[in-house]
């Protein structure tokens, strides 16, 4: 079945009010040539209401983490129901800076992913191994036991989308060849097939993260089981995020 094209930007710890209202207005006026993509930028929790009102309404704007109880004693935590107040709806959740740098566990990941989406959130689900772990031959391990312990109780899959980021390519300049990212895209989806659905896994969208660049879109998005792009850097360079959501009609 044809997936429809997701591309999500992830601002990390970027922008200023001026740097983000230039940006939003050159996005504002971009035009995308492709119908067949769904568009959206996950923004510094700060800056969040601002983007909602100022930008175009066909994207999405999305928080970069979130917590996993309403409320409470958690200081400098938020919450989805803070978020959805807002009028922020998408979450990334799990990404490869907060396992590693903040500490969190698979167990932790998997109770914010199940608990957003039980408040109808929609969540992008980030999985990905390390160099070393790749190195010894534990790609598909590693990322199918994140994969499992975030969805483990999971009862509804159509709010979810699946970001494979190779942690060895978020940042660095490398990038997995179409054909690793292909590898690791199929085996994810095959395990959809054989652990939750068929459905599930023709119609869930699995992008790639990891050094996404205009110069390289084109040929990942070629790949079969490649549905779309989380893009960090690249994401507020104005004029390259466009050209990588138009990838597919270049």
């Amino acid at each position: 079945m044809k997936r429809k094209f997701f591309v999500a930007g992830n601002w990390k710890m970027n922008g200023s009010t001026s740097f983000n209202e230039d940006l939003i207005n050159f996005f504002n006026q971009a035009e995308i040539r492709d119908q067949n993509v769904e568009i959206g930028v996950a923004v510094p929790s700060v800056y969040l209401s601002n983007i909602v009102n100022n930008l175009r309404k066909d994207w999405f704007v999305a928080a970069q983490n979130c917590f996993k109880n309403e409320k409470g004693a958690y200081t400098g935590e938020i919450s989805c129901h803070m978020l959805k107040d807002i009028g922020v709806n998408w979450s990334i959740i799990g990404h490869s800076e907060r396992r590693i740098i903040f500490n969190e566990s698979d167990e932790l990941v998997g109770e914010k992913c199940e608990y957003l989406l039980s408040q109808g959130m929609k969540v992008i689900l980030c999985v990905g191994e390390l160099r070393s772990e790749r190195e010894s031959g534990e790609t598909k391990q590693v990322c199918l036991r994140q994969l499992k312990a975030a969805t483990e109780k999971l009862k509804d899959w159509s709010n979810l989308v699946i970001a494979y980021e190779p942690v060895w390519a978020i940042g660095t300049g490398k990038v997995a060849t179409p054909e690793e990212a292909q590898e690791v895209h199929k085996v994810i989806r095959e395990w959809l097939r054989t652990s939750v659905s068929a459905t599930v896994a023709e119609s869930m969208s699995i992008v790639y993260g990891g050094s996404v660049k205009a110069e390289n879109c084109v040929d990942l998005g070629k790949m079969e089981d490649i549905d779309g792009f989380l893009v960090g850097g690249a994401s507020i360079n104005k004029r390259e995020f466009i050209e990588i959501c138009n990838s597919q009609v270049l």
